[in-house]
């Protein structure tokens, strides 16, 4: 605990956890909030679906801002930001205000997935910056795993309000963490205008390039494909399969497991196997599980322990397949990484939030409609890559 950089891990850590919690802690809750507001499963899927694409776009500003005046501003007006939209949040008397509500939630969340890189950037590089960026993956690995369950415990004694009343709790604390344990660690020295020509030219480049593309929409639909699953998880479990809100969280945090856990091997895998061989067997793997599951549903076979084993399974691929795919679509580009992974990140929020409103209307709280959709997702993540990464020769590399 005396070294500085491990005690500023956890900070970071602590920080960055908030985004997730706000949005896995809230699971449990969406039959409630479709039963209380008088709305259906896809008008509360919209609540996830604007989140996404708010938390996507604002990633595209901090960034800069954070470069321009300093790193602790940025992280005091979104956190704020975010603290007023959940209390907004826990007074929606409509789905629609509750809709807005999460959409200015997500504008503030979104410097919590930011900043903290910059931070780290600035305190430390090499083996130093990988243990403290370890140190906060962990923190965000274990927050999908705990957040449902949180939820389901707040739901224990009061209702979906509630939930948000906790969030907002939580948020205020981290506003004291950022004023009083979390230096300024940009220079004034070291700070630079914005230059939107720059950034424009940075883009267009980015999006020339088909192996960037490519890769960012293997990514992209990978992560839509978890987005539905998070958008419908909680009618399927709990109205086809009769679970509770606590057991939901625990059938959500085994599924969540399976991405985590495959994910924290993925750098590994690659050292050993090289990472085009890596995403080429993953993504096969992912798309050829989540189709398997698919006819094994559509047979008839849908328990609940069937599903879950499936979905373990599928989410195993895509969490060799996630990291991988970020990791190679950055290194042809050090020169602008920061846009890149800025880029990279408004673009695969905003496809998942495009695919929960496409996919939300032809839900129907069951795993014979559920699966496909991410199935569906799956399968364009594969296309993604058969298109633009012709050299990987896919399940075979």
């Amino acid at each position: 605990m005396r070294d500085p950089l491990f005690r500023m891990a956890l900070v970071l850590g602590l920080l960055s956890a908030v985004g997730p919690f706000a949005i896995d802690m809230y699971l449990p809750a969406m039959p409630q909030v479709a039963q209380d507001l008088g709305t259906t499963e896809a008008g509360a899927a919209l609540t996830l679906t604007s989140y996404f694409i708010a938390f996507g776009i604002a990633q595209m500003f901090y960034g800069p801002m954070a470069d321009s005046i300093g790193r602790k501003r940025p992280l005091i007006l979104g956190v704020v930001v975010f603290i007023v939209a959940t209390i907004l949040a826990a007074m929606a008397p409509t789905i629609g205000w509750l809709i807005v509500a999460r959409a200015v939630q997500g504008l503030g969340a979104a410097t919590l997935m930011v900043v903290p890189r910059a931070v780290i950037r600035d305190m430390a590089t090499g083996p130093a910056a990988a243990r403290m960026m370890a140190l906060i993956m962990i923190v965000i690995s274990i927050s999908p795993m705990l957040a449902p369950l949180t939820g389901s415990l707040v739901m224990a004694w009061g209702d979906w309000r509630d939930i948000f009343m906790v969030l907002a709790v939580a948020a205020i604390i981290s506003l004291c963490l950022i004023f009083f344990a979390l230096p300024e660690t940009l220079a004034p020295g070291n700070r630079r205008k914005v230059q939107f020509s720059a950034m424009t030219s940075g883009a267009r480049r980015l999006l020339s390039d088909r192996r960037f593309v490519g890769l960012t929409m293997i990514g992209g639909f990978g992560m839509a494909s978890f987005f539905v699953f998070l958008s419908s998880a909680s009618f399927v479990y709990t109205r086809q399969y009769g679970l509770s809100p606590t057991g939901f969280s625990i059938a959500f945090a085994i599924n969540a497991v399976g991405f985590f856990t495959a994910s924290q091997f993925a750098a590994r895998l690659a050292e050993k196997f090289g990472m085009e061989r890596v995403i080429s067997l993953a993504i096969t793997g992912f798309a050829g599980m989540t189709l398997l599951l698919t006819m094994i549903v559509w047979l008839g076979v849908d328990d609940l322990p069937v599903v879950i084993a499936g979905l373990f399974l599928a989410n195993a691929c895509l969490g060799l397949v996630i990291p991988t795919a970020m990791v190679m679509s950055l290194d042809p580009h050090p020169d602008i990484a920061g846009l890149a992974s800025s880029l990279g990140g408004t673009i695969q929020m905003l496809t998942g939030g495009a695919m929960i409103a496409l996919t939300g209307p032809f839900m129907q709280n069951s795993s014979a409609t559920m699966v496909p959709a991410i199935a569906t997702c799956a399968l364009l993540a594969w296309l993604a890559a058969a298109l633009s990464l012709p050299r990987l020769r896919l399940g075979t590399a």
